[in-house]
């Protein structure tokens, strides 16, 4: 059994993406000290689908990935501030007891074999471009260029995929999708379904 400590969030964290915490809830504070006193101190971060954590009655998914913390400050009188860093994409096989903190049995998902053609990222990657490109002439500024939206090349499939879904502002359901999708070619189709759905809701706000 890997007992891993959980912080549940209301948004979907992707691999690769950077999370900023401040900590001053006790159980959290405890969290984030036994963390510190690991070699690699890191916590699994979930997406918590319906409630709300504070105070429990919660429901968490079972999806979600590692945070590194790679800076921090003591702020004293028990805050933090953090700096994460999301790695590996996780999933919960038993919620523990939350004492003293949200605890799960967890393990590491790599996705499973497959592979997507090239042409059908490159399909999703210039819709998104072109998404961005149509709401810069909507409000009148400079559009950046296709380097500025889609940030620095990157050859790994798997890491492309997540940073471009970073890069688009859907909601937590299609990210949530995006990130528990079994295959690199799930992944792509639920990515490029999200994009589908930005694009028209952008459409739609622009025709008002």
């Amino acid at each position: 059994m890997t007992v891993t400590p959980m912080f549940p969030l209301e948004v979907t964290m992707l691999p690769g993406e950077e999370l900023p915490l401040r900590i001053f809830e006790p159980r959290y504070v405890a969290l984030v000290q036994d963390c510190l006193a690991m070699t690699d101190p890191a916590f699994g971060v979930v997406l918590i689908e319906a409630g709300r954590e504070v105070g429990g009655g919660d429901r968490r998914s079972t999806v979600g990935a590692l945070a590194r913390i790679v800076d921090y400050a003591d702020l004293g009188v028990g805050r933090f501030r953090l700096r994460c860093l999301m790695g590996e994409r996780i999933r919960v096989r038993q919620w523990l007891d939350d004492a003293p903190y949200p605890r799960a049995d967890i393990e590491v998902w790599e996705d499973e074999p497959g592979s997507v053609d090239s042409a059908a990222v490159f399909d999703v990657e210039d819709r998104v471009v072109a998404l961005y490109e149509r709401i810069a002439a909507a409000r009148g500024s400079e559009f950046g260029g296709r380097s500025a939206v889609l940030g620095p090349e990157e050859s790994d499939v798997v890491k492309r995929l997540y940073g471009l879904a970073a890069r688009v502002p859907m909601g937590q359901a299609d990210k949530y999708a995006v990130l528990s999708a079994p295959t690199v070619s799930a992944r792509l189709s639920a990515l490029s379904e999200a994009v589908d759905t930005v694009t028209a809701m952008v459409e739609f706000q622009l025709s008002e």
